[in-house]
């Protein structure tokens, strides 16, 4: 997957965005997992995804993996994600790439279809607070067809056991310090590559002056989630994976 106008090995930095990612989650692949176990459960094979803040397209990449048959719509406004996303899935036909701010309230009229059977993300809609979360949950319901579902996994820690988020915090960062002691980058050096290169720096840029170093958002816990989805418009929500510190909630339509 090398670019032939500018040589980007884009198949390169989709990886070195899924090892960093990984150093901050270990058991991603296994929340992927779920997470197409249970698109495939509830609407087949062959859906049409709607993957919501979709950065590089890791959803889209593993959907289409998993689900040859696929078609699915990534929606982002990070301009260096989205580079790299399009340069991944140059020439394939079943994606299409959106830029949108899921905080305008017209993001939506972006997109190339009315309806999805599944709407998917992860790791990212921490980025908003509670109140535009629940915003956007009453916006995504309609996005999700009769008998469709929507998964958000992400950072979801219960507030109610502190002591133990705080033994799984020191285990999980005792790891990190390993693996960067072996090499592996986190968020602030993967980024520094970015910048560096000739193909993304000026997307890099554009991407800094939008959301700075990291947004402010917060992390609700899954009940949160389960109850706000319910009151959107979804007829069941509920946990269908976790960790220690994360989870994966699931609304069905």
């Amino acid at each position: 997957m090398t670019d032939a106008v500018t040589g980007t090995d884009w198949q390169a930095w989709q990886d070195s965005w899924d090892r960093q990612q990984e150093w901050y989650l270990p058991d991603r692949e296994e929340r992927f997992r779920v997470m197409l176990d249970m698109v495939e459960a509830v609407v087949g094979t062959a859906p049409r995804v709607l993957d919501l803040a979709c950065g590089t397209g890791s959803i889209t990449d593993r959907v289409f993996k998993r689900f040859p048959d696929a078609t699915s719509t990534g929606v982002d406004l990070d301009p260096a994600l989205l580079t790299i996303a399009e340069g991944h899935f140059a020439g394939d036909d079943r994606v299409t790439f959106v830029t949108a701010d899921l905080k305008d309230p017209d993001w939506a009229a972006r997109l190339p279809y009315d309806r999805y059977d599944a709407v998917l993300t992860a790791t990212a809609l921490h980025w908003l607070h509670s109140p535009q979360l629940a915003v956007l949950y009453g916006q995504l319901a309609p996005l999700v067809r009769p008998g469709g579902v929507f998964m958000n996994a992400d950072h979801m820690p219960d507030p109610a056991t502190p002591l133990l988020n705080a033994a799984d915090r020191a285990h999980r960062h005792a790891r990190m310090d390993r693996a960067r002691a072996a090499g592996v980058l986190d968020w602030a050096e993967w980024w520094a590559l970015a910048a560096a290169d000739p193909v993304l720096a000026e997307p890099t840029k554009k991407r800094y002056e939008i959301y700075g170093e990291h947004a402010d958002g917060d992390t609700p816990d899954e009940a949160w989630h389960a109850r706000t989805l319910r009151e959107a418009g979804f007829s069941e929500a509920r946990t269908v994976w976790r960790s220690p510190s994360d989870a994966l909630v699931l609304g069905l339509k």
